[in-house]
């Protein structure tokens, strides 16, 4: 059985660890976030969220997610 290898990252300024093949869009449902509500920077470029799906994170990387809240 082949070991999962771990990677840490940095997630709004809290050190996370994951498994390195996981993707943005495995991290925001691991994280309970719901994608139409945020934007996502990584290592300070926003990403297009049509691609989350095939952006996988890397050692040391710094994802900021923000949310949008509605109102008036």
């Amino acid at each position: 059985m082949a070991k999962k290898i771990k990677i840490k990252i940095k997630v709004n300024g809290k050190k996370v660890q994951l498994i390195k093949k996981t993707s943005i869009r495995s991290l925001l449902n691991k994280l309970k976030i719901p994608i139409k509500m945020v934007a996502i920077e990584l290592n300070k470029k926003i990403l297009d969220k049509s691609k989350i799906g095939k952006i996988y994170v890397q050692e040391n990387d710094k994802i900021e997610i923000v949310h949008f809240i509605g109102g008036g």
